[in-house]
């Protein structure tokens, strides 16, 4: 009995073990975390956003027409609907819970799809109107810029993209939407 204890512990140990290797910083991102907006009025935030851009991630592989729902739950944490059609025309949708880490400014959240597991959400930049946001997280390895209508103007996405590159995150490899039209 104790054995199989331990062998259980061990594979736990090392199943965490390879996910907390896994969230490492890309080379050559800074070495401190990026700077978040001075605050987010959650209400505001609610409501449906659409994909412009995204780097690479493995849980939306071949994802394109994605959209992310926001709305605010009575007990002061969101609830996350994310949308997506799959390369084969696959309708695809994953249900989450957003909280703040860092109430009242509500820069920095953690969004759980999976429990136990929960990824950050920061804020990088928004505009003051709510039209558009950048989200990313402390690492570096995951950025978005949603916006909340299409088509974008290029020269918006130019300005947004300049804003994530200087925050320190690579643009180089951003996965732009194939839907997602420009004036």
């Amino acid at each position: 009995m104790h054995a199989m204890l331990r062998s259980l512990a061990l594979s736990w140990f090392s199943f965490f073990s390879i996910f907390a290797y896994a969230g490492g910083t890309p080379r050559g991102a800074p070495s401190k975390p990026p700077e978040v907006v001075a605050s987010v009025d959650l209400k505001r935030y609610q409501g449906k956003w659409f994909e412009i851009a995204r780097l690479p991630n493995r849980f939306q592989k071949d994802c394109f027409n994605a959209t992310a729902e926001y709305a605010l739950k009575a007990d002061g944490k969101v609830s996350v609907t994310n949308r997506c059609k799959s390369i084969t025309g696959e309708d695809k949708m994953v249900v989450g819970t957003a909280w703040s880490t860092n109430a009242p400014a509500n820069t920095k959240l953690k969004v759980r799809f999976f429990w136990p597991f929960s990824g950050d959400y920061w804020v990088l930049a928004l505009d003051p109107a709510y039209r558009w946001v950048i989200v990313g997280g402390p690492n570096y390895k995951n950025l978005w810029i949603l916006s909340r209508e299409i088509p974008l103007e290029s020269s918006l996405l130019q300005k947004l993209l300049d804003i994530a590159a200087q925050k320190g995150y690579d643009t180089s490899n951003l996965i732009f939407d194939p839907n997602i039209q420009l004036r």
